[in-house]
């Protein structure tokens, strides 16, 4: 299934961070023993699984744990020696627990619940395509000024974007590199502005740099190029514009390239070091973690996935690098005392379950320092779908929402973009909100080019717009039923973290 943050569930918040890292510390620094190593016969007695193990940084530490994993039955795939993860392959049915038991070993777990297997491509169903002649009518309609397809951009209008663009589109020292599907880089509206240097395929754990590695592998792969329109295409006359039309976008491809399209933790792994070591000031994460939604600190495999994404983006952030997230497409009160999940895992058969999301946790959107994103609609309302959360969310941006109607030619209220194949069309999702904000960060980023990814996101509260909760209870789809409640103020709540961006206030 397509779980990314447009079609499924699809600073610091404080309490969130609080509980993780406390989760965080209960992890051992070193077993007190190495086991013995499993024989041959054994280690290939199960179905091929993808782990991580987290180590220390120590060369001599993980030295002696490469040669457990070889041990034990495992394959490495990939070392990241910097944040002491380890990216491996194994058939060995004993694998995790095994190597939890290694000196030296600080987590380790499955990355997935079903079998590695060759990847294939299959039809994943129709985006809203705009079609030539729609695109033809609607570009008879912009105004002087305008992209041929911008009147139908509400998104743009309701942030300031339009106008910023004239003060400052943003500087090209600048990238946002998209964690996502792959981008069609060949689009004449993301090509002007396209970061082969700062771009790659990361799905198998490790980084391929090869020429057009990048790119989806097929037109049902467009969610990747339609966020990266959305933040960096050109004003070039030709179809839409981004929030940033001025900054570079960068593909780091990590979804699997078959229809299922999950992005497992070894490939965000990659991906956020891989943003971090070639300069991407920005990374824009419209996914969740697959095959868990939620991950729960009591598991060990969903622990270690924790553990190894955290220390890759928490790397990326020392580096320079603001990562940011959508809050996900369940409607769910990140806050809540309980939620149900009854989607994972999602790469075998879901298991229905109660968890607290203080201590399991949507990853990479409430990890430390990433900037959690709720979408809203043309009105300024919460979208319908969007999770949110006091002191979970830190900002909102436009993702959206076919309930709320705006005035424009085609009167859909969902996010026009970029689409592979020189096609544009719509789509709706926290998946939408969040590279509106990463692009707003972009446009802080070129006016305070020094600027810290925590003062990048100081920043981005400090210029946002915040509507309060709403007088009325909430009702999204308008069926009369109460579907979710905000806490908070009119500095902060729940539904929009401290605001909606402005890109205009961004440049001024």
């Amino acid at each position: 299934m397509f779980h990314l943050r447009s079609r499924r569930r699809l600073g610091l918040a404080v309490p969130v961070v609080l509980s993780l890292t406390a989760s965080l510390g209960f992890l051992p620094s070193a077993a007190s023993a190495a086991p013995a190593a499993d024989s041959a016969a054994r280690a290939a007695d199960g179905p091929a699984l993808a782990y991580v193990v987290n180590t220390t940084t120590d060369h001599r530490t993980i030295a002696s744990v490469r040669k457990a994993v070889a041990a034990n039955g495992g394959s490495i795939v990939a070392t990241y020696d910097r944040i002491g993860v380890i990216v491996v392959h194994s058939s060995n049915p004993g694998f995790g627990r095994t190597m939890r038991a290694v000196r030296g070993v600080q987590s380790a777990g499955a990355t997935r619940t079903a079998p590695l297997s060759a990847a294939g491509t299959t039809d994943e169903g129709a985006v809203q395509v705009l079609s030539k002649a729609e695109a033809a009518s609607l570009a008879q309609r912009s105004a002087p000024g305008q992209e041929p397809l911008e009147a139908d951009q509400w998104d743009l209008r309701a942030i300031g974007a339009d106008k910023a663009a004239r003060i400052d589109p943003g500087s090209r020292s600048v990238t946002v590199g998209v964690i996502d599907t792959g981008v069609d880089d060949t689009h004449p509206d993301i090509a002007p502005n396209f970061s082969a240097a700062q771009s790659a395929n990361c799905v198998s754990g490790k980084a391929d740099t090869t020429y057009g590695a990048w790119r989806p592998v097929d037109a049902d792969h467009y969610h990747g190029t339609h966020v990266a329109g959305e933040i960096a295409a050109a004003r070039n006359g030709t179809g839409v514009a981004g929030v940033a039309p001025g900054v570079r976008v960068a593909s780091i491809t990590v979804a699997q390239p078959d229809s299922t399209q999950l992005f497992y933790p070894e490939s965000v792994v990659c991906a956020f070091v891989f943003a971090a070591d070639h300069g991407v000031e920005i990374t824009n994460n419209s996914y969740y973690v697959d095959p868990w939604l939620y991950n729960c600190m009591d598991d060990p495999d969903q622990r270690a996935i924790v553990d190894a994404v955290n220390r890759a983006q928490l790397y990326a952030q020392r580096k320079g690098t603001l990562n940011v997230a959508s809050a996900g497409n369940s409607n769910d009160d990140l806050d809540a005392r309980a939620l149900v999940d009854d989607s994972s895992p999602d790469d075998s058969t879901p298991v229905p379950r109660t968890v607290d999301p203080h201590r399991c946790f949507d990853v990479p959107t409430q990890l430390p320092g990433v900037v959690t994103v709720s979408a809203t609609g043309v009105k300024g309302a919460k979208s319908y779908y969007s999770s949110y959360g006091k002191g979970v969310v830190d900002v909102a941006a436009p993702g959206g929402d076919r309930y709320q109607i705006p005035d424009t030619p085609s009167q859909n209220g969902r996010i026009l973009s970029t689409l592979p194949n020189n096609q544009y069309g719509f789509l709706q999702g926290t998946s939408m909100a969040s590279p509106h904000v990463a692009a707003v960060a972009a446009l802080l980023k070129s006016t305070h080019p020094r600027a810290t990814p925590a003062r990048l996101q100081a920043l981005l509260k400090a210029q946002a717009d915040n509507p309060g909760c709403p007088a009325d209870p909430y009702d999204g789809d308008g069926d009369g039923v109460v579907d979710a409640t905000c806490v908070g103020g009119k500095h902060v709540n729940g539904f929009y973290g401290s605001g909606i961006v402005n890109a205009l206030r961004a440049v001024r």
